[in-house]
């Protein structure tokens, strides 16, 4: 017994000061430890409503663009029909969207299928049900013409037209066509060496 007590060695005197310090420090992290799965919690619920608002919003979007892009394809194409596609309709936060399209007399097939032209086209489209779907006062694009023949070249200027009703729409373009259909035109020459000049026409 003697052997047995000898080895437990001296009797600490501020054992019970440092259990109290420890226990302090330890109550300490337990409420941290609460703080955080509670916070954690908290960013749980706000992702899981956040995702939610996210698929309804994404989901009633794409819906109404591909309603547009349905009606405006056979406009701009004078027949044929035109879709989008969800790759995968049980994730729409990870999903991916198809363009399928068959212009007047040729078969239903991927945008990445068609032809130069058909595909400019097809975008112009997919751009202008975009467009629609949450209208701006203006809206500028670059050479947006450029890969259209004559005959693309006057449905889009139509559309464009009919759009034009209720936005302003400026187009940086070298296409004859594009510049007779505009109300005004703005031009950058170089009379002298050196130095730009605007020069601006209206057109009535």
């Amino acid at each position: 017994l003697q052997k047995r007590l000898s080895s437990i060695g001296d009797v600490n005197l501020g054992a019970a000061r440092e259990y109290e310090e420890l226990e302090q420090r330890y109550q300490h992290l337990m409420a941290q430890e609460q703080d955080l799965l509670q916070a954690i919690d908290s960013l749980q619920k706000g992702l899981t409503k956040i995702n939610k608002i996210t698929r309804q919003k994404f989901f009633d979007t794409y819906t109404t663009i591909n309603d547009h892009f349905k009606k405006l394809f056979p406009l701009l194409f004078n027949g044929g029909k035109a879709y989008m596609q969800l790759t995968n309709e049980n994730d729409l936060l990870e999903t991916g969207i198809e363009v399928f399209a068959q212009p007047p007399g040729k078969k239903l097939q991927s945008l990445d299928l068609l032809s130069g032209g058909e595909r400019a086209l097809t975008v112009i489209a997919l751009m202008f049900s975009i467009f629609l779907t949450k209208p701006t006062p203006f809206c500028l694009m670059d050479e947006i013409d450029a890969p259209l023949d004559d005959s693309n070249i006057g449905r889009f200027i139509t559309h464009l037209k009919t759009m034009a009703e209720k936005s302003q729409f400026i187009i940086i373009t070298h296409n004859k066509l594009s510049m007779q259909a505009a109300n005004s035109l703005y031009g950058v020459t170089m009379e002298e060496r050196g130095v730009s000049k605007i020069v601006s026409v209206e057109l009535n």
